[in-house]
């Protein structure tokens, strides 16, 4: 496979899981904005969400303060902002055309639907009473291309590079999601909030219904980090996420005549930690400071695999 369609692959997996967890996030951040406005807190669900993204820097770039609206359309619409939805479908969509005969019908037909959509979207359209019906027809979109690439595609190195850059943006998504409420998942504080926020973490990965299925309890803040970090049987904790990770890049390997490199080496040994570690112990050793090195070893996973297979 050439380097170049390689590349437009993996980020045509990158893209579109990204708009999909900042749909997640926006949905659960607008929820919540109503539950801490009752304490004069509500800025800091938008804010946390802008730190979640990655998109901080970039909103107060061309904003001076936080707010509901402001958040809702940076993280929607602003061409400025390469992690916001419409752009991340721009993307997606541009990469898609760049390999139209590597996807299959029913691939395209999702994204180009989609994109054909969003092109007629007005800030009406996705403001107030109406962001909520928004950010679901976004995850389906989402949904149904993921669905398409699963039920259609052939099983070859072209579904792989999707699948691997579907599984790494799942994954630095999983991290920040949970680093940016670490101070929320490390605290014993068992107040009416900390319980609504506690399940916000959940429901941004549409694992709430998963956590009472696995523990049959309620709600602590060690188990829901163990359930994001560690439990397998959860499609988007960091565990499940690596595990799809190492057996796209044999996968591939297996394409390329077993040919291995730095990807496979990093890839397993993160893969390893995740499936010998204790919550115990990350969480004694500091819940911040083990997901901030995720964070990190995702990015890094990430060049490390655009040097092998793409820029060699």
């Amino acid at each position: 496979m050439l380097s170049r369609t390689a590349d437009s692959l993996f980020w045509l997996g990158r893209y579109t899981e990204r708009a999909a967890n900042v749909a997640r996030g926006l949905s659960v951040a607008s929820r919540m904005a109503g539950l801490t406005a009752e304490l004069n807190t509500e800025g800091d669900e938008w804010r946390s969400l802008l730190v979640a993204a990655g998109c901080e820097p970039g909103f107060f770039a061309k904003h001076s303060e936080v707010t509901q609206e402001a958040v809702i359309d940076f993280l929607v619409r602003d061409p400025d902002n390469p992690s916001g939805i419409i752009p991340c479908f721009a993307a997606a969509r541009h990469n898609a055309r760049t390999v139209r005969t590597a996807l299959t019908v029913d691939m395209w037909s999702a994204m180009s639907d989609s994109w054909n959509h969003l092109r007629q979207i007005e800030p009406a359209d996705f403001q107030g009473e109406k962001l909520p019906g928004f950010l679901e027809w976004v995850r389906e979109r989402v949904l149904l291309f993921n669905g398409a690439s699963m039920d259609t595609m052939l099983r070859g190195e072209a579904w792989l590079f999707v699948q691997l850059g579907t599984a790494l943006e799942r994954a630095d998504n999983t991290a920040r999601l949970l680093d940016v409420k670490h101070d929320l998942l490390e605290s014993a504080a068992d107040t009416t909030v900390a319980h609504g926020q506690w399940q916000a973490v959940l429901q941004s990965v549409s694992a709430l219904r998963a956590y009472h299925w696995v523990f049959r309890d309620r709600l602590e803040p060690a188990r829901i980090a163990e359930l994001l970090i560690l439990r397998p049987e959860l499609p988007r904790s960091l565990a499940a996420c690596y595990n799809r990770v190492c057996e796209v890049l044999e996968g591939i390997a297996m394409e390329q005549g077993g040919r291995r490199g730095e990807p496979h080496r990093m890839a397993g040994e993160i893969q390893a930690k995740l499936k010998f570690g204790r919550i115990e112990e990350i969480m004694a050793s500091g819940l911040h400071d083990y997901l901030t090195n995720m964070i990190g070893n995702t990015a890094e996973l990430g060049q490390a695999v655009e040097s092998f297979y793409i820029r060699a």
